[in-house]
């Protein structure tokens, strides 16, 4: 005969399982059958935990591909732009992007060998007000454009960069 305390452990037993088949979505109704769901569909979110990381990483690489910051100065812009990839004409299409907005460049430093910098402060024309979102959109499409990438691109500020 079976005891009230091997009643009781027998109960907690059975609703840990059919939690456990409620939580697994498992159809099974023995109780073997529901622990190999569990095994099934712990093994399921082990790879989508996988699969999640190499998202990650990859969003992570995407954002270290460019990356454009513009803080605005007295009288015009100081200009970041770090892009994991030099194309041919990137800082003339930059440039012009800055001539565009009646920017002048002042002071610049840039490389172009395997992925490309600049640093540039830009004195604004007083004419045209020019903001740092303009700017910075400015930069991000120059950079689109030379590059040919629809928009494998990361700013700093904005998440909202549609022209």
């Amino acid at each position: 005969m079976i005891s009230s305390r091997e009643r009781k452990k027998a109960a907690a037993l059975q609703e840990k399982l059919q939690i456990l088949r409620s939580i697994t979505h498992s159809h099974a109704l023995s109780n073997t059958s529901i622990l190999m769901d569990a095994s099934k569909y712990i093994k399921e979110l082990k790879q989508k935990v996988v699969r999640l990381n190499q998202e990650i990483a990859c969003a992570q690489d995407a954002l270290r591909q460019n990356r454009v910051t513009v803080e605005t100065l007295r009288h015009g812009f100081l200009v970041n732009v770090f892009s994991g990839k030099s194309c041919p004409g990137l800082l003339v299409s930059i440039l012009e992007a800055f001539d565009e907005l009646g920017l002048s460049v002042l002071e610049a430093t840039a490389s172009c060998t395997d992925t490309f910098r600049l640093e540039a402060i830009g004195s604004e024309n007083l004419m045209e007000k020019v903001d740092e979102h303009v700017v910075k959109q400015a930069v991000l499409r120059a950079i689109r454009s030379c590059s040919g990438s629809g928009g494998d691109h990361h700013d700093d500020d904005d998440d909202d960069d549609d022209e």
